[in-house]
């Protein structure tokens, strides 16, 4: 698994790829999943089983392994 660090106050857009099952998600339960890890301001879009995902790191610097799910992570300037 790929390591990603967030930073306190950041914006990020990741790139999603979702499985045969996962994909039936609706963005907004996807969305649901980026706040319950602590992200702020989530924005999900895109159907099927490509999503992107807009969000800010409200929280200290973080380090942590990203799921599998997450194809790509960029930090927004």
């Amino acid at each position: 698994m790929t390591t990603f660090t967030v930073r306190r106050g950041k914006r990020y857009r990741a790139s999603i790829t979702l499985g045969f099952l996962e994909q039936l998600a609706g963005n907004a339960m996807i969305a649901a999943r980026l706040s319950e890890a602590g992200f702020a301001d989530v924005r999900v879009w895109g159907t099927g089983p490509e999503r992107t995902a807009e969000a800010r790191w409200p929280d200290a610097d973080q380090s942590a392994a990203l799921p599998p799910q997450i194809t790509s992570v960029v930090e927004l300037a």
